[in-house]
């Protein structure tokens, strides 16, 4: 089972490349990524990355890519003290007036309703892979150039091929962050680590719906109920059973999202009897009824920053 994968469709994920952007002297971009996993990497020339929870900002170089896991308004501009800077929108097409100063490629995933799963708060706020770490990951240095020869040319195909290698550099990154968070002591990416841990999860999200019991997933992970509990505990902070019950949520959300399908026909998929049952742990996880989660997202599907596809 490819869990990230899976966590990643879960939280309902919407690609958006927005293209390649020059940046002149004096000027800024500004990015509302408020509800994005934001990716930037720079083609040429020396940016500087402020956003709100950061003390100074992120300096940045050719070849720099950053990650930004958590979803903030933020600004790159040329230079450390942006005052001054006139802001432009990411989304402003215009043609850059002034000595063009430096290059970056940006894309984001949008999550348009915060997840639920532990692994999204556990995601460091911004993540940075330096231009000389990366001979050492020899398919993102090679999806990067094809990435960036790509945005240049907009040759037939073009489109396509972009988000393809978009997607591609995304993962890539992203495999990089769960690597190094799973030296942790603790944590999602440390869990799956540990053969016996990560195979239960992994046996969760394949079948969520299933009514596992703490000793059926011992039985199957070849442990006793006592040590895998202290285990899995110790690994996520959390308990294998209630870790289950936030991938149904997760799961239902999503169900809520995408069909028309009604809540006994929801519940059911995710391994409630009945929709009464299911719509208590809903509200309890995710803070409001599934009827008016649903009634909120068809509402906010026709938001202008919403992406649909």
């Amino acid at each position: 089972m490819d869990i990230l994968t899976d966590l990643l469709q879960g939280a309902m994920l919407r690609r958006r490349l927005l293209d390649q952007r020059h940046l002149a002297v004096g000027k800024a971009l500004n990015f509302a990524c408020d509800k994005s996993i934001g990716l930037h990497v720079v083609v040429r020339g020396t940016v500087f990355l402020h956003a709100p929870k950061l003390e100074t900002p992120i300096e940045l170089h050719t070849g720099d890519v950053v990650l930004m896991a958590r979803g903030c308004t933020h600004l790159v501009s040329t230079s450390a003290k942006p005052d001054g800077a006139v802001a432009i929108s990411a989304e402003d097409l215009s043609p850059v007036e002034g000595e063009i100063a430096a290059t970056l490629t940006s894309g984001a995933y949008q999550f348009w309703h915060s997840p639920v799963h532990p692994f999204f708060s556990e995601l460091p706020d911004w993540f940075v892979l330096r231009t000389d770490e990366l001979p050492r990951l020899a398919p993102l240095a090679l999806a990067l150039g094809l990435l960036g020869s790509e945005v240049q040319r907009r040759d037939l195909g073009a489109d396509m091929a972009l988000h393809g290698l978009l997607d591609l550099v995304f993962t890539y990154t992203m495999r990089e962050l769960i690597e190094r968070e799973g030296l942790a002591r603790s944590g999602w990416s440390h869990a799956i680590r540990d053969g016996q841990v990560g195979q239960v999860v992994s046996m969760m999200h394949e079948n969520c719906s299933r009514p596992w019991t703490l000793e059926e997933l011992a039985d199957k992970a070849g442990l006793s109920r006592t040590t895998l509990a202290e285990r899995f505990r110790d690994a996520m902070g959390d308990t294998p059973l209630h870790y289950l019950r936030t991938l149904r949520m997760q799961r239902a959300m999503r169900l809520l999202s995408e069909s028309e399908r009604n809540l006994e026909s929801i519940a059911a998929e995710v391994g409630y009897q009945d929709a009464f049952s299911f719509s208590k742990v809903f509200k309890r996880t995710v803070g409001v009824s599934p009827r008016d989660f649903r009634q909120r997202d068809g509402s906010e599907k026709r938001h202008p920053w919403r992406i649909q596809a």
